[in-house]
């Protein structure tokens, strides 16, 4: 098994394009055409936790947060990111990260808080948007299976929890082949109508130069006529944070107390008991402030996140309830999603999370 087997299994399940503008999601040091030893996962790299890789014989990490978000200017130790980088290379460490890109994926950071804390997802707090496609072809009747299973198979035709999602037409194409070509049916020089089927298909846009493929492979005529439209539907397959609820709603209070075991939080930031009981819970992995506005035209009951400004805290007495616990908190047991995503690519092969407590926060 390579380091590039793992990373594909990781980048299948949280495609690289869905990452936010401002990250550096990826393969940030090393590279990925060598044996994988052993795969240590963390949500920040240190210098310890490099150390950690190198004593459990590991030659991957994979992190959440980036090592770096921008080029380094220069390798001279120092800060510990020089440190880290230059360490890695000198020990032949492989440094990953999936970070927005797993926030914002189907069954990521988001999806594990919500099930930490026994909340049912609904679906993403926003819905990422200009991210699909329609696929519009032309088959002929016969061949229309074949061509829709493959473009399934490529990853059209998801819409929610339903897949293999299309709309068909028939009608009568026509063409006539010329000199030099070798048509599937119809006569050169002659004009031929062909019964087709107008197949109409959705897809998310990073899939299209893989869709395109699995089109022209499958697809019977030497020249099939396809066009793709941008659409302005946003995703509700990905996004950024999550809407959850209870199915029993509970306490105020005692959902704090939830949230202050579960995620062993020394000190929960609040602004208001709502006094009633709450159902509907929005969250953000992270430093997800900017997601209140989006977490109260929901109904949220409360909006969970890692961080959240003192001056952010003022003016949603009235319309909601405000938890913040904590970037670290809120993130660190991200190693769980990696390891079950690793472990159903390579069940044997060696897969620890950091014993390392990486918060650079400290309470007194």
């Amino acid at each position: 098994m390579k380091i590039k087997d793992i990373v594909d299994a990781l980048e299948k399940f949280a495609p690289l394009p869905l990452q936010d503008g401002f990250d550096n999601s990826g393969l940030q040091v090393g590279t990925t055409d060598v044996e994988v030893t052993g795969a240590l996962l963390c949500l920040d790299v240190t210098e310890k936790v490099i150390d950690e890789a190198i004593s459990k014989k590991c030659n991957l990490i994979v992190s959440h947060h980036p090592l770096f978000f921008h080029p380094l200017k220069r390798l001279v130790g120092d800060d510990y990111v020089q440190r880290c980088v230059m360490k890695a290379v000198k020990n032949d460490i492989v440094l990953y990260a999936s970070h927005t890109n797993m926030d914002n994926a189907s069954g990521g950071m988001n999806y594990l808080i919500a099930d930490k804390l026994g909340l049912k997802p609904l679906h993403p707090l926003v819905p990422a948007k200009n991210m699909l496609l329609k696929l519009v072809t032309f088959v002929p009747l016969a061949q229309a299976d074949k061509v829709r299973n493959a473009l399934f198979k490529a990853g059209c035709g998801s819409i929610g929890n339903y897949d293999s999602c299309s709309y068909n037409v028939e009608g009568d194409g026509t063409f006539r082949a010329l000199d030099g070509t070798h048509p599937f049916c119809g006569e050169i020089g002659e004009h031929h109508v062909e019964r087709e089927v107008r197949i109409e298909t959705i897809l998310p846009a990073y899939l299209k130069s893989k869709v395109t493929r699995a089109l022209l492979v499958s697809h019977p005529y030497e020249e099939p006529a396809f066009d793709f439209y941008p659409l302005a539907n946003r995703w509700s397959q990905a996004g950024d944070g999550l809407l959850a609820e209870y199915e029993q709603p509970m306490d105020d209070t005692g959902f704090m107390k939830r949230v202050k075991d579960v995620f062993h939080v020394e000190c929960i930031q609040y602004n208001v008991l709502p006094g009633k009981k709450i159902k509907k819970v929005a969250l953000c992995g992270g430093a997800g402030s900017s997601f209140i506005g989006d977490a109260i035209r929901c109904g949220a009951d409360v909006f969970l996140t890692g961080e959240i400004k003192y001056h952010e805290f003022f003016g949603f007495e009235k319309q909601i309830m405000l938890m913040a616990i904590g970037h670290y908190q809120s993130e660190q047991y991200i190693g769980e999603v990696f390891k079950k995503i690793i472990l159903g690519k390579a069940p044997h092969l060696n897969v620890v999370i950091t014993e390392i407590n990486t918060n650079p926060i400290k309470y007194f």
